[in-house]
């Protein structure tokens, strides 16, 4: 099984490694195994950037809530 790719250190790093990505591919000269393991990575991190995103809207619509009686508690992401 192979192993899970290091996850990186925020979400700008993240997008940044996305976009080399991206660029390495779109120039066509990688050999089709490597290109593949890039895709594979670069769908990792997408992945991750989307559940980065999600939890960043939550936090915010917990923030504007109406609700002005609502306990406040530290927000706990749900892991995946």
């Amino acid at each position: 099984m192979p192993k899970k790719a290091e996850a990186p250190a925020s979400f700008e790093s993240a997008l940044q490694q996305l976009e080399q990505i991206v660029s390495r591919l779109e120039s066509g000269e990688l050999p089709l195994e490597e290109a593949l393991k890039e895709f594979e990575r670069g769908v990792q991190l997408a992945r991750s950037g989307q559940q980065t995103l999600q939890q960043a809207e939550q936090r915010v619509q917990i923030l504007l809530s109406d609700d002005k009686d609502a306990a406040l508690t530290p927000f706990t992401p749900e892991d995946n």
